[in-house]
């Protein structure tokens, strides 16, 4: 059996951690294949900052106005697996305002009682990449036994944090393995959500690494069009279409087999140099 085991949770919360929609995206692609049911739902009072996540209101089929509070949940898919691939639980919702702690803790111990064997965190966030190339997807573990079965990478990451760290940390600290899929944006192209694209490379990955199928041919489609949206408004702004040439070069040289150490140093301080000739100011 993997590392990451048969019962694995994928987090994705919207907020910080989403860029693009790309993450929250792919859980929504998920509860769409499956028949799930809700778990465990946090008190919404406890962890959100009504200021900053609103309550909204909406109307019923008998059109009476309802209160949506901002929420967080817990799911298990309806119909268990037949033991060959994982199934997948999965935790989403709004990234909370306060009491992380407390918010980890409260899911990592629905986790404990339910027996769950892996934690895969999905995240997105806004970089300088082209949306012309395939979307980079950086896979990592902090668990030396799933680094080592899957290939992935130990991150060396410094600085502030979302949420989705945050359950990782305990999840690991609570004994379950965990492993971290984050997908990079094109920052030029940050209100262009959702970004299917962005969803599609999450959902590949994934099951790269869990070995479960994700039906998703009608994200392909939605790419292809999210992508031509892309290119025709570059079309029409010589700045932004420059830019992103000039973001295709660095990612090229990146990608090229033969490019050694010093040549890729060399290109990322040219591309770096030329960041503040105007283009650069969109990310801003």
């Amino acid at each position: 059996m993997d590392v990451l085991g048969s019962r694995i949770v994928i987090v994705a919360f919207d907020g910080w951690n989403d860029a693009g929609e790309g993450a929250s995206g792919a859980v929504e692609a998920l509860r769409a294949a499956t028949d799930y049911d809700l778990v465990h739902s946090v008190d919404p009072e406890l962890y959100f900052d009504y200021q900053y996540t609103r309550p909204s209101t909406r109307m019923d089929a008998e059109g009476h106005r309802q209160l949506k509070w901002p929420e967080a949940g817990l799911w298990r898919p309806r119909e268990s697996g037949d033991g060959t691939t994982p199934e997948f639980w999965l935790l989403t919702g709004v990234e909370p305002a306060r009491t992380w702690q407390a918010f980890a803790s409260e899911f990592i111990d629905i986790a404990l009682r339910d027996d769950i064997t892996g934690v895969v965190t999905l995240g997105a966030m806004l970089s300088d990449v082209p949306h012309t190339r395939p979307i980079s997807i950086f896979a990592s573990s902090p668990n030396e036994q799933v680094r080592e079965t899957h290939g992935l990478e130990r991150s060396l990451y410094e600085g502030p944090v979302g949420i989705l760290s945050v359950i990782e940390h305990f999840a690991e600290s609570a004994g379950i393995p965990t492993a971290s899929l984050w997908a990079s944006v094109p920052h030029y192209v940050a209100t262009a959500t959702p970004s299917p694209k962005v969803t599609l490379a999450l959902l590949d990955r994934l099951e790269e690494l869990t070995g479960v199928d994700v039906a998703r041919d009608h994200l392909r489609t939605e790419a292809a069009a999210w992508e031509a949206s892309i290119d025709a408004a570059a079309a029409d702004d010589e700045d932004m279409a420059e830019y992103i040439r000039q973001l295709e070069r660095t990612r090229d040289t990146w990608d090229s087999p033969e490019a050694s150490g010093d040549a890729i140093a060399q290109a990322f301080e040219r591309y770096l140099r030329r960041r503040d000739d105007g283009p650069g100011d969109r990310k801003r």
